[in-house]
């Protein structure tokens, strides 16, 4: 099965990221708006428990998150992906490492670059044209997050909540 580990902003930053995922996202109807901090990643059913425990020692050496979110951006001529850029912060980092080491062990296929993607699958003309409708924008959200979101994915492609993991208070 596959499964990766997100971060879900506020209904207010998902609402805002959907206005545009709805005509620009391929993938709109099969995972709401997040922050990847674990990508896809194939397991066999058996390893759950243990990724399940492995995730709430994490969280419970996490404290919540400030979340920066500023302006849009492309990974053009990478790919034709449009997203929120989220500012990156140490502490983001170090959840980012700890999601990847220790019993969770894994190298990631990209570098980590925070972000909500709002469009996907575009045309060079395309996504140029709501890039630069979107730079005129004075995008700027920021908020806690307070948990973190272990998914697996159905068999038609869509995004399931298997476990949320809450981060310590203060």
């Amino acid at each position: 099965m596959n499964i990766g580990v997100v971060l879900f902003p506020s209904k207010r930053i998902q609402d805002f990221a959907n206005s545009y995922r709805k005509r620009y996202d391929s993938k709109y109807a099969l995972i709401t708006p997040h922050i990847t901090m674990r990508e896809r990643v194939s397991v066999d059913e058996s390893e759950l428990e243990s990724i399940v425990s492995e995730l709430n020692k994490v969280a419970e050496q996490t404290k919540p998150l400030a979340l920066h979110l500023q302006g849009a951006r492309s990974f053009h001529p990478t790919n034709n992906v449009l997203f929120l850029k989220v500012m990156p912060t140490d502490e983001m980092e170090q959840l980012h490492r700890a999601l990847h080491s220790n019993g969770l062990e894994h190298t990631p296929k990209y570098d980590f670059l925070p972000h909500i993607t709002i469009g996907q699958d575009l045309s060079d003309v395309e996504l140029f044209d709501v890039l630069e409708r979107l730079k005129m924008e004075d995008i700027r959200f920021q908020e806690d997050v307070t948990k973190m979101a272990l998914l697996y994915e159905l068999e038609n492609g869509a995004w399931s909540v298997y476990e949320t993991f809450r981060f310590k208070q203060h």
